[in-house]
């Protein structure tokens, strides 16, 4: 074993060292040029998402499809539409992340197949009140109703507004058929029949007299009946209680989440 202060990976004799002063002078000068910086800067983002974009177009599929995952029904869109226009997503997050705690509390963990046919999604991490993402069938519809007519009423120390204007307020989807086949274009498999339908599946989901069989049979677990309490008239609460009564209850997730985790062990 050598003994001499020599560095174990002495640098050849041939080679000259990096001239440091020049480097530092052309990155002063690259941080003072707004010009050339912005143009660095751009071709680096292309560079990057090119490298993040590229791949997507030569494989199948992004998500593992599940069973039982299905197109919403149109008074559960419109219901979701409303969620979006009144900011719920803001303060509510659906997206149970695998962490015990939020396992424990929320119910089992997301699975990206469940928000497949969101347009947007509305994943996240940002709660000022509880992630929803398996908010279905946990409370009754009167329970819904009434936090959102006087959210204080049952939970004393929410900060959550009112929205008694809901059961005020006549649902005005126009054109369902429109609205479903525009979805449609972006990849989500609603049928002819589905967007032919449409205007009709939105009344007759909410109305207690009327014959779902049909309804049912396309949309697999939807749910049928009266959402707000009022019959006699269809609103956006009866909307907006359909859709929350349908989040997290179209997959069995412990099944899902195992064929999930199978998938993954076969594309090793």
């Amino acid at each position: 074993m050598s003994t001499s202060n020599e560095p174990l990976a002495a640098r050849p004799l041939s080679e000259e060292p990096p001239d440091v002063e020049a480097v530092v002078k052309g990155h002063a000068r690259l941080e003072r040029n707004v010009t050339l910086l912005g143009v660095a800067t751009l071709i680096v983002v292309a560079i990057g998402g090119l490298v993040e974009i590229a791949p997507l177009f030569w494989i199948d599929n992004t998500i593992e499809k599940v069973e039982g995952m299905r197109p919403y029904t149109p008074l559960e869109q419109a219901g979701r539409d409303i969620y979006v226009r009144e900011g719920c997503h803001t303060c509510h997050s659906q997206m149970i992340r695998p962490f015990r705690d939020e396992v424990e509390r929320y119910g089992h963990y997301s699975l990206a197949a469940e928000s497949m046919y969101d347009h947007p999604f509305q994943w996240g991490s940002k709660r000022t009140g509880p992630d929803l993402a398996r908010v279905g069938n946990r409370y009754s519809d009167a329970w819904h109703v009434q936090h959102l007519k006087d959210p204080q009423s049952v939970v004393p120390e929410s900060v959550m507004p009112q929205y008694g204007f809901l059961a005020e307020t006549d649902l005005a989807m126009t054109d369902p058929s429109a609205h479903l086949r525009a979805l449609a274009r972006v990849g989500v498999p609603y049928s002819e029949k589905d967007i032919a339908a449409a205007g009709a599946d939105l009344k007759a989901q909410a109305d207690p007299d009327a014959d779902v069989a049909d309804l049912l049979a396309r949309y697999p677990k939807a749910q049928a009946r009266d959402f707000d309490g009022d019959p006699s008239r269809l609103t956006e609460m009866d909307a907006l209680v359909a859709y929350l009564q349908m989040l997290g209850t179209l997959v069995d997730v412990n099944g899902a989440a195992a064929q999930e985790d199978l998938a993954a062990e076969k594309g090793r």
